[in-house]
């Protein structure tokens, strides 16, 4: 019998393809014994097994043999077994990022939004800037005008980044980053993502900062971008995919190849 047919990463693991994972649990198991043997006879240090959930019937046949939980993503689970004891595990992500805009018009009004979930209680409204997650494989000057323009409807444009906040125990326990960007309007009408929103709306920036709901740390942030000329997006040479490279360096600083 060979083993199940599989490619490899640079951390000297070794990764079954998952469409080659025989469906029926027992004949899986049957290859998969035959398997673990040669790629430790061939020096492999960690097998990594991506299991789609259509074939989630083979995951106790897997944890049989000693393979543990990995991470999980929308269709499949990943389990890792080491081959060589206390071989090289790479970690999974560990942390959600965020972003918010301060987008400030020509009148010094500053964009602010109130969340539906901080308005059940009857308490004032919170304001806070609008903002959120990223999505996989989105950009960071990207996300925030995504994000702006969906919860207000308000049009902009990426200026710099001006700072960051980093924390613990976030969602599930990650860890969190929420980038803070200074973004300028190309429009003015505000309409909101009424499933989120409760409130959005041009308030002038002297009143955000001395509000008395308004969190020390939103005031903070928005002041950062107001004094701070902050980073800006940057092309670096030699990084020929802008799709997949954004760098962020102060004005003015010259960047030569890596």
């Amino acid at each position: 019998m060979e083993p199940i047919a599989a490619t490899t990463n640079p951390f000297g693991g070794i990764l079954p393809k998952p469409e080659a994972l025989n469906a029926d649990a027992q004949a899986f198991a049957e290859e998969l014994r035959v398997s673990l043997a040669s790629w430790k006879e061939e020096g492999y240090k960690v097998a990594w097994l991506e299991v789609t959930i259509d074939k989630a019937a083979l995951i106790p046949q897997a944890v049989a043999v000693g393979f543990v939980f990995h991470h999980s993503g929308d269709g499949y689970l990943m389990l890792t077994l080491q081959l060589v004891e206390d071989a090289f595990v790479p970690a999974y992500a560990s942390h959600y990022i965020g972003a918010g805009g301060v987008v400030l018009n020509e009148d010094q009004e500053l964009l602010v939004v109130s969340e539906k979930h901080h308005r059940s209680d009857g308490s004032p409204p919170r304001y806070k800037l609008p903002g959120g997650q990223l999505i996989a494989g989105e950009h960071l000057a990207e996300a925030v005008v995504r994000e702006v323009l969906e919860e207000t409807a308000i049009e902009t444009e990426f200026d710099a980044l001006v700072c960051f906040r980093h924390w613990h125990g976030y969602r599930y326990n990650k860890s969190d980053i929420y980038f803070v960007c200074r973004l300028h309007p190309l429009s003015t009408e505000i309409t909101i993502q009424e499933e989120e929103i409760a409130e959005s709306l041009w308030m002038p920036v002297a009143d955000y900062l001395a509000g008395e709901h308004i969190s020390d740390f939103n005031k903070r942030i928005v002041e950062a971008a107001i004094v701070s000329p902050g980073v800006q997006l940057t092309e670096m040479d030699g990084y020929a995919k802008p799709e997949q490279y954004e760098f962020f360096m102060p004005r003015d600083v010259e960047l030569g190849e890596d």
